[in-house]
């Protein structure tokens, strides 16, 4: 007996989408999946060694504590951000960033604390913060890109019981680091002076690490020595291709330690032991090749970006650190960022419109979009053919 099965679909009407992960979820089904930022290209030789690996690294997560795990991933991926001086003591683990983030926002639910948030940015981080009925303000990103008028422009903008920022910014790239610490320090001093939280999104940073233009400073020393109440969370799940396996760490100020941790053990218990292990394995090779299979894939894909779509109807905008995502400006006034995403949907290429990105004014992301590039390069490559050949119809 034979039976038939109907694979006719209709193409959903993306305008309806709310957010940002509304998108990537329908990517994941596209043929050139250009829209979350997660790592989908495939091992390097040394990693490849790490999977083989896998049932001695499960195995041996049995039979060891948690405590220790713990303590052998956050040692490793400390080491290798170059944060001598963070509390390890006080980072407590999550298996996503957007826990750890919603952690945070219980805390300024709880305290009845608004905050100001940079533009444009994942929108996640302003709807985790909105679900937490938090008032959520916005300021642009361009407020602290000369350090010369950071201090001043952030007593101008930031009228909220809190700053929030991400550095480096996904999806623009810029961070504080194009001035080593002298922007963070900036950033600081304003909080210190008038009794701001500062929450900061570090969970690009590994790509300032294996740009060998920028680099990391010491973060955690100034954060500590200043006195200045604070969250900072990081996470490894833009870095390294492990199919979604990974941890998050916030740590807070001495001052709020106390009444995060009670607030995050009412969230979760334990990230895995077993994914512990295992991650601690990534983070152990990329000390050992200096970032390398983290960089190489970026590098080569950003370069094909570039060269197949800089031209009549995308400009390039160069970010400060080079991360995992490429942000295109829009030249031709009467195309939107809805209208170049719906043509490239139809060639089966899906890339983010800017007007989720900034939350605030979705109008002006009209005029971007963005595209990941932690993609195996062969695929990324044909991707560029497909959206170069749409680019090139000028159908709009």
């Amino acid at each position: 007996m034979s039976t038939s099965t109907d694979t006719t679909t209709t193409t959903p009407d993306v305008s309806a989408f709310v957010d940002l992960t509304q998108h990537e979820i329908l990517a994941l089904k596209t043929r050139f999946n250009l829209a979350d930022a997660h790592t989908h290209q495939r091992q390097s030789r040394s990693q490849e060694k790490i999977v083989a690996s896998l049932p001695e690294l499960w195995y041996e997560a049995e039979q060891g504590l948690q405590s220790y795990y713990e303590k052998r991933f956050i040692d490793a991926f400390f080491r290798l951000h170059k944060q001598p001086n963070v509390p390890k003591q006080k980072t407590m683990l999550s298996y996503a960033a957007s826990i750890s983030t919603m952690v945070a926002a219980m805390f300024l639910k709880n305290r009845n604390l608004s905050v100001t948030l940079v533009e444009p940015c994942f929108d996640n981080l302003v709807d985790l913060l909105k679900n937490m009925q938090v008032d959520v303000r916005p300021i642009d990103e361009t407020n602290i890109h000369d350090v010369s008028s950071i201090y001043d422009n952030l007593v101008r903008e930031v009228q909220t019981d809190a700053l929030f920022l991400v550095d480096p910014n996904n999806p623009t790239g810029f961070s504080l680091l194009k001035d080593g610490r002298s922007g963070f320090e900036e950033v600081v001093r304003f909080c210190v002076d008038h009794n701001k939280v500062l929450l900061i999104d570090h969970c690009f940073a590994a790509f300032a690490l294996a740009d060998e233009r920028i680099g990391r400073v010491d973060i955690y020393e100034l954060l500590e020595s200043s006195g200045v109440t604070y969250l900072a969370i990081e996470d490894t799940g833009k870095t390294w291709p492990i199919q979604d396996a990974k941890c998050a760490m916030i740590t807070p100020s001495d001052d709020i330690q106390e009444e995060v941790y009670n607030l995050h053990t009412s969230v979760l218990l334990n990230v895995s032991p077993f994914v512990l292990n295992m991650v601690a394995q990534y983070v152990e090779d990329s000390i050992e090749d200096g970032f390398a299979s983290v960089r190489n894939v970026i590098s080569e894909n950003r370069r094909l970006a570039k060269e197949a779509l800089d031209g009549d109807v995308l400009e390039y905008v160069e970010p400060v650190v080079n991360v995992s995502v490429a942000w295109f400006r829009i030249k031709p006034e009467h195309l939107t960022a809805s209208r170049l995403q719906e043509k490239l949907l139809e060639n089966e290429v899906y890339v983010l419109p800017g007007t989720y990105f900034f939350w605030h004014e979705p109008a002006r992301g009209e005029r971007y979009v963005r595209l990941a590039l932690a993609r195996e390069p062969e695929m990324f490559a044909a991707a560029m053919t497909a959206m170069r050949e749409v680019l090139n119809r000028n159908e709009w």
